[in-house]
């Protein structure tokens, strides 16, 4: 994002505009986090904003200051195209490719609104005016406290804001341990506890209420384990049955895929979830080192992310899925050592 750039959203932002932020599908805690607390932001400065998802996200994320005012595409498609049109002003946060929206893409196509995409994946499509795209920050969350420190806010970030980001931050980061969190990432933190963000508290309410089942769900998905010592990876599957049998509930496999990724000489670990309803597996991808899962991810799933952690999906059922997950395995012996 160049200075020319920042000069004009400023004058954007310079009066009240009716504004939509939205995240990606199936949003996780940096969606979640990143767009309100940019919501909060926006709406001390008296701008007419909403936050629209594209469906619904994790119960553990339903705590957050101003999630009650978020609007789920999926369940209010008339109001949320209704506001959509209306805008004149859409941010698109921890997403750069509009399909990932699912139903919400054809209606952003066609909006008429002024775009800017704040992200941290690679490969940004070209569908926003303004772009402030950088994959070297760990979190979405980390990119809108610097898009703040732009505009020559930082001063606005009030505990709202400051839990929002603290949120998205810690969780995209595995709670601050994976190689994308740096220094300054420890510093924007240190600075959003000085201002009001309770990490004890927030820590809390996210990891540490869980539900018997989930821990039974986990414990099934453990059971279901399998490793390739030769090719350094394991692999967990959950079956639709499995879910069902558990009274599964969005958001309760997050972070399954890092127990198969934390076995000593694993570098690379995926978990395959059936959904029949969709008619699809989901995959999550996770890895050490160089290992690029988000190549692994585009060449192979229908997916991408990050060169440490990446999702796909596929058609087929989940034991061709696996099967085909397997045969490819030998094709990365070289890169895995």
């Amino acid at each position: 994002m160049t200075n020319n750039d920042i000069i004009e959203i400023k004058q954007l932002l310079e009066t009240p505009k009716r504004i939509v932020i939205v995240p990606h599908k199936n949003p996780d805690g940096d969606a979640i986090g990143s767009t309100l607390g940019l919501y909060h932001y926006l709406i001390a400065k008296r701008h007419d904003v909403v936050v629209i998802t594209p469906n619904d996200y994790p119960s553990f994320l339903k705590w957050i200051s101003g999630e009650e005012t978020i609007i789920q595409h999926e369940s209010e498609v008339i109001k949320s195209k209704a506001l959509i049109e209306n805008a004149e002003l859409i941010f698109t946060l921890d997403f750069n490719a509009l399909n990932r929206t699912g139903g919400m893409k054809p209606e952003l196509v066609k909006a008429k609104a002024i775009k800017i995409l704040i992200d941290h994946h690679p490969q940004p499509e070209d569908y926003a005016k303004y772009v402030y795209s950088d994959i070297s920050i760990c979190s979405t969350s980390q990119m809108v406290y610097h898009f703040l420190e732009m505009l020559d806010d930082i001063k606005a970030i009030n505990k709202a804001i400051a839990t929002c980001l603290y949120v998205g931050i810690m969780t995209d980061t595995g709670s601050f341990r994976f190689a994308s969190t740096t220094s300054t990432t420890h510093r924007v933190v240190a600075d959003l506890i000085d201002k009001g963000a309770n990490n004890a508290e927030i820590h809390d309410n996210v990891y540490d209420k869980n539900s018997y089942a989930r821990l039974q769900l986990l414990g099934r998905a453990l059971n279901n384990l399998k490793v390739f010592q030769r090719h350094k990876t394991a692999y967990i599957s959950l079956s639709q049955d499995e879910l069902n049998q558990f009274n599964f509930k969005k958001g309760d496999t997050e972070g399954i895929v890092n127990y198969g990724l934390s076995i000593e000489n694993v570098v690379f670990a995926a978990i395959f979830i059936e959904h029949k309803k969709e008619g699809i597996v989901k995959i999550s991808f996770r890895s050490k080192g160089d290992f690029d899962v988000n190549a692994f991810a585009r060449n192979h799933f229908n997916g991408g992310g990050h060169i440490n952690a990446a999702g796909g999906r596929s058609e087929l059922s989940l034991i061709e899925t696996l099967d085909k997950f397997i045969s490819i395995l030998p094709n990365y012996n070289k890169d895995l050592k």
